[in-house]
C-alpha cells in the first residue's frame, strides 16, 4: 500500500535534543515506509544559512539522505523559521524544495500544500515582518554577514517573536477562513494541508460554490512526533513517542 507522510513544525535545535532524537526515531522507523515525505516548514527552529556546519544540520542531512538514497522522495516547504534553507542544503541530501504554495495529486485528490503563515493575514504585524525578511536583497545582505553575527541576530529575533506571541490573541494568530477559501479557489482545490498554527485538526467548510473544503492542520512536535499518514484508503493522524 502506498503511503505519504506529512510533518511540520519540528523546530529542531541544539537546545532541545529530545526533538532531534524523535526526528531520528521517526526517520528510521516510520519514514522508511513512505513513498514520499513532505516537511511543511519549520524543520529547524531557526536557519541562518547553508554554510552553517553544526552537528545538528549534519545529522538532519544524513537522515534525509538515507531516505532519498532508498528512492523515497523528501519534499520541503519553507517555514517562518527556516526560510533561508537553500539549494546547498538540499543538494547534500537530495531534498526537493517546493514553492510556498504547491498542488499535488494525493491519490486522486488535488491538494494544496503550504506552511500556513501566509494564511494568517489578520496578524498584520507579522505579515509586514514577513514581507521584509523575504526581500531577496535583505536575505543576500544577511547571508554575507559572519556566522556569529547572524546567530546573534537570529537569537534576538526569536526572543522578540516569543514575547510578541504572548501579547497576541488566539484568533489573530490563526488563519483567516475567508482568505483560506479564496486561496483554495485560486488554486482550484478542495483540500489543503498546512502547519504553522500548531492546532491539529480537520476543518470542513462550504465555499460560495457550495463545495466542501477540507483543511487539514498538522501539529507541532513537543514531547512526541505527530504526523499525518495519507494513503489510498484515506488519512489519519498518528504519533510517535
Amino acid at each position: 500500500m502506498k503511503k505519504t507522510y506529512f510533518i511540520a513544525d519540528l523546530h529542531l535545535s541544539e537546545q532541545q535534543p529530545h526533538l532531534t532524537e524523535l526526528f531520528q526515531h521517526f526517520m528510521q522507523t516510520e519514514a522508511v515506509r513512505a513513498d514520499a515525505l513532505y516537511i511543511l516548514g519549520d524543520l529547524f527552529d531557526f536557519w541562518i544559512g547553508d554554510d552553517e556546519r553544526s552537528v545538528l544540520s549534519t545529522l538532519v542531512q544524513t537522515e534525509i539522505k538515507k531516505l532519498t538514497e532508498q528512492g523515497i522522495s523528501v519534499y520541503f516547504q519553507h517555514g517562518n523559521r527556516d526560510f533561508l534553507l537553500g539549494k546547498g542544503f538540499a543538494r547534500k541530501c537530495g531534498l526537493i524544495l517546493l514553492p510556498e504554495y504547491h498542488v499535488i495529486n494525493l491519490y486522486g485528490t488535488p491538494t494544496l500544500l503550504c506552511h500556513g503563515d501566509t494564511l494568517c493575514i489578520d496578524d498584520v504585524n507579522y505579515q509586514e515582518y514577513r514581507k521584509k525578511v523575504h526581500n531577496i536583497w535583505r536575505q543576500r545582505l544577511f547571508l554575507c554577514l559572519p556566522l556569529f553575527i547572524r546567530l546573534q541576530l537570529a537569537n534576538k529575533i526569536r526572543s522578540k517573536s516569543q514575547q510578541q506571541k504572548t501579547e497576541k490573541s488566539f484568533e489573530i494568530m490563526d488563519v483567516n477562513q475567508d482568505f483560506v477559501n479564496q486561496t483554495m479557489q485560486r488554486f482550484n482545490v478542495t483540500q489543503l494541508i498546512h502547519g504553522h498554527t500548531h492546532r491539529q485538526a480537520v476543518h470542513l467548510v462550504n465555499d460560495t460554490q457550495n463545495r466542501t473544503l477540507t483543511r487539514i492542520v498538522l501539529s507541532d512536535w513537543r514531547n512526541s512526533a505527530p504526523y499525518l499518514l495519507y494513503s489510498e484508503q484515506g488519512y489519519a493522524f498518528n504519533e510517535l513517542k
